[in-house]
């Protein structure tokens, strides 16, 4: 199916997606939509003929545990609303730990590059075709971007994703500014990846913006779309005509002016670097699969990624091989995220909290890892602060203590009797 050329649909950016010229579809985060009502947005959209396609982030299809069918459902159900042609996710994990590790669940709360290894690549195949037999629609993932590399990798990215096309016919979103992410963080060509993915399989293109700092490129979204991440679209658009080409952003949105100027540039480099009519290239060689293998790719690979994710959220020790300075940038980037997400998803605590949110929400986070999404860490978070007899000021102390109350009456606290006697004491200002 032909998409054309699209936009990431925001509800930030709603007015101006819908007024831009020439935008044949849009993209919309699916966790972010109710499964049976759309946006007024997004259903003027439709009802102009624009595609839309809902992208899930959170179904961590590369993670050691099989698929949870809820969020298949949610994901189905979205995808039936919209009437859309496919739907997208990540070839990454978002969680790690539960029954497979004996251990508590871990959530990233983030999109975290899975190993490209054989035990990995089957516990994926495995998650795919799962999904696939869950959706009403054909199923397209992603590569992401990523600050860190597994130790003791067997293939590469374009190997890596190759070998999943084949033993699953599922199809590719291949997002460019993270092939450029790769290139400045982890030394991979993106010609080379090019060169070994099929590229026959990519139902639609990302183009994203992002910042380096210190030697390591953050793919922020919120960022302009920068000349080498438009080479790279170069690249790709030299070997085929992608069906689709999205610009995404997710943060610091531009004017709308702005917006349209990126997506002419999309539009510019697509034409330039067409190919001359009859060029083709041959695709690089297949990697040799080990001849036999011990079962257990799921255990094992449970095993490598708790261990990675708890060294990331919970501050245990970082597991062998790995690089310690750049766990601790991807570390520390976490924690920066779940903060702004917390900020945004309960805006009442840094108003509570004024400047010292940040500063107390990162301590907090140093080694308390999000087990239950961003609500909850919002409630644990101010369940802590409280616990400590904190924030110092006795006014700011009972509006936090009222606005916990108010939320976590559904649920006790694991501290009960501390946090009643802590509540009490900053309501009566004793």
């Amino acid at each position: 199916m032909k998409l054309g050329i699209g936009i990431g649909w925001r509800p930030e950016i709603a007015d101006a997606v819908e007024a831009l010229p020439g935008i044949d579809w849009v993209e919309a985060v699916a966790e972010n939509l109710c499964a049976d009502h759309l946006p007024d947005s997004l259903v003027r959209l439709r009802e102009r003929g624009v595609t839309v396609v809902p992208h899930g982030v959170s179904l961590g299809l590369g993670g050691a545990d099989r698929p949870d069918p809820g969020r298949l459902a949610g994901l189905a159900a979205r995808a039936e609303l919209l009437g859309t042609p496919l739907v997208t996710e990540h070839i990454a994990f978002v969680r790690a730990g539960g029954p497979l590790t004996a251990s508590p669940v871990l959530e990233a709360g983030h999109l975290l590059p899975v190993p490209r290894t054989w035990d990995a690549l089957e516990a994926l195949c495995e998650n795919v075709r799962i999904a696939q037999d869950s959706l009403p629609v054909p199923l397209a993932l992603e590569n992401i971007a990523a600050l860190i590399s597994w130790p003791g990798e067997e293939l590469t990215e374009g190997q890596f994703l190759a070998e999943l096309v084949e033993r699953t016919g599922v199809r590719l979103l291949i997002d460019v500014a993270n092939l450029h992410t790769n290139h400045v963080n982890r030394g991979e060509d993106p010609a080379t990846a090019l060169d070994e993915l099929p590229v026959e399989a990519i139902a639609y293109v990302h183009v994203a913006g992002g910042v380096e700092k210190d030697g390591v490129w953050h793919d922020t979204h919120a960022h302009p779309v920068t000349r080498p991440v438009l080479d790279v679209l170069a690249e790709l658009r030299s070997r085929v005509d992608p069906p689709g080409v999205l610009l995404e952003r997710d943060d610091d949105f531009p004017p709308a002016g702005e917006l349209a100027g990126e997506l002419t540039a999309i539009r510019t480099t697509l034409a330039a670097a067409a190919p001359a009519s009859g060029a083709s290239r041959n695709r690089a060689a297949r990697p040799p699969e080990p001849a036999a293998r011990p079962a257990g790719a799921r255990d094992r690979t449970a095993v490598a990624q708790t261990a990675l994710l708890s060294a990331l959220v919970a501050g245990t020790p970082a597991p062998d091989g790995f690089d310690h300075r750049r766990l601790r940038v991807q570390s520390r980037a976490l924690a920066a995220k779940r903060a702004d997400v917390v900020a945004k998803v309960a805006p009442e605590l840094p108003g509570i909290l004024g400047d010292g949110y940040r500063p107390a929400f990162l301590a907090y986070a140093r080694n308390r890892p999000m087990s239950a999404g961003y609500r909850r860490d919002a409630l644990d978070f101010a369940e802590r602060l409280l616990i400590q007899g904190r924030p110092a000021d006795d006014a700011a102390r009972r509006r936090l203590t009222r606005w916990w109350q108010e939320r976590a009456a559904a649920r006790p606290p694991r501290r009960g009797a501390r946090l009643v006697h802590a509540a009490r004491t900053a309501l009566l200002g004793k």
